[in-house]
């Protein structure tokens, strides 16, 4: 309910300047402590009292309006930084009420605008970021916590989450509502199909609590539902025994298919605890593969790793074998993004396209992709290519082939130089891409920079439309919350 206070107490008990005091319905504005000051519209309705803060001020919003892709920017007319989760639950039925969109935005690391909206509130998860409770069982997170901060403080206990994304840096909730892919994927599936429980804000603004055995349909519309149902605001990730160390293994191939084969090979028989891999551009102008590897152990019971390389045909001559600490296995990434970060290529534009494509068609396809691509077309990105199987997931909304074996294909392009008609450039070329893929039997990993219309949202969801839509009527009705991924309309 919004809090009632007479105009004089609530002004007093505000902060100065651009806090936010109440809506405009009539002129579509918000009403700040200092313009209320001078005169409060006729048609304004005060804000609900809140914990935390709503502010409107430019740094605030412009940090809204922008993303880890740094090419679409919609400016909101407000960012929530709640003080709690009732701060959320007030905020959504306050949208509601006055047709207010809403989105929460963990570390902005979605591509294309996904947790943007223009004349809405984003929530800054960053102010709901406290682990609550870590036992040998399970960790119990708010949505904005970082998985960094997630795994340091399990693996203190001797713990682990079973999923990790390559970059950590992100929020809980953010991957959850995404998909959350990574190299143990292939042994546990993806990191929304390890929860226990969630707690979510739904879009009529109700506090829920859910899991596979309490309100499951709503457990698993919101996991990797892409913000249209409901806002993760805590979740419990079940926990692992965490292994000591990490034994990385780096096997370089010549040619794509015997890379493919193998890549298969591996994921069937599972001997590595971590499976990944990428193409790397020759000096000749081609391409040769990477298999990215790690066994997990704990001293004084190390791999073998004559078992562990045996029957594979990589090249010998060229293995890299690196041995981590497994808190810096997971935290690997971190020395080269500080060296991106200091020379400024990781504040270019990120124009990514990840697509998950059915393993019968992806040598073919991926073999066409990287025969016209050159270096222009990635810049100083990534190319990752991998396989996970589809037993292993179980979450109805996020879309994969209809095959045993998937492979993720991720051109991570940076734009360089990030000028806006190279950026132009390499999201059409994400669509041409992207297209192949669809008519393939692939399907969109949705945190990249390519347009999809309503048209080819349905079609992306296929068969599953129907009861996507009627879960978005069903938790969000009004339609407020996350607008920026398009699917319900142009974003």
């Amino acid at each position: 309910m919004i809090d009632r206070l007479t105009r004089r107490r609530f002004l007093a008990g505000a902060v100065a300047g651009t806090a936010v005091v109440a809506f405009d319905t009539v002129g579509r504005f918000w009403v700040t402590a200092a313009s209320a000051s001078e005169r409060m519209p006729s048609g304004a309705a005060l804000v609900p009292g809140l914990d935390g803060e709503l502010v409107t001020d430019p740094a605030a919003l412009g940090e809204a309006a922008d993303d880890f892709g740094h090419i679409v920017h919609r400016m909101p007319i407000a960012v929530l930084r709640p003080g709690s989760v009732r701060d959320v639950v007030r905020m959504v039925r306050y949208a509601n009420r006055h047709r207010i969109d809403v989105a929460m935005r963990g570390r902005g690391h979605t591509t294309f605008g996904q947790a943007q909206l223009a004349a809405g509130v984003v929530i800054d998860s960053r102010t709901l970021a406290t682990i609550h409770h870590v036992d040998r069982h399970a960790a119990v997170v708010d949505a904005g916590a970082l998985w960094h901060d997630l795994v340091r403080a399990t693996v203190a206990q001797g713990l682990t989450p079973p999923v990790f994304t390559d970059y950590i840096e992100l929020s809980i909730g953010g991957t959850l509502s995404g998909a959350g892919i990574g190299g143990a994927t292939q042994h546990y599936g993806l990191q929304v199909d390890n929860v226990l429980e969630l707690e979510v804000v739904t879009g009529d603004g109700r506090l829920r609590r859910c899991s596979p055995t309490r309100d499951a349909h709503l457990f698993n519309a919101v996991l990797g539902g892409l913000g249209q149902f409901a806002i993760i605001v805590r979740a419990t990730i079940p926990l692992l025994p965490a292994p000591g160390q990490a034994r990385s293994y780096q096997l370089f191939y010549p040619d794509l298919g015997t890379y493919l084969s193998d890549q298969q090979r591996l994921l069937d028989d599972g001997r590595f605890s971590w499976l990944s891999g990428r193409a790397l551009p020759t000096a000749g102008g081609g391409w040769e593969f990477l298999v990215d590897a790690a066994a997990y152990y704990t001293a004084p019971h190390p791999p073998d790793d004559a078992t562990l390389l045996t029957g594979l045909r990589f090249d010998p001559a060229r293995t890299i074998v690196t041995e981590f600490g497994y808190l810096d296995w997971v935290n690997r990434l971190a020395p080269t993004i500080e060296f991106l970060k200091q020379i400024g290529v990781w504040q270019f534009p990120h124009p990514w396209l990840d697509v998950f494509l059915p393993a019968s068609r992806t040598q073919r396809l991926v073999a066409g992709v990287l025969d016209g691509l050159t270096l222009a077309d990635i810049g100083p990105g990534l190319v990752l290519l991998f396989p996970f199987s589809t037993r292993r997931l179980h979450r109805p909304f996020v879309e994969v082939p209809r095959e045993r074996v998937v492979f993720l294909f991720s051109l991570l392009r940076t734009a360089a130089p990030p000028t806006p008609e190279v950026v132009a450039r390499m999201v059409a070329d994400n669509r041409v891409v992207y297209e192949l893929a669809r008519d393939a039997g692939g399907k969109r990993y949705p945190i990249g920079s390519v347009q999809l219309s309503p048209a080819d949202w349905r079609d992306h969801y296929g068969p599953d439309w129907p009861a996507f839509a009627a879960a978005k009527a069903r938790y969000d009705p009004r339609h407020v919350l996350t607008p920026g991924q398009g699917i319900f309309g142009p974003a």
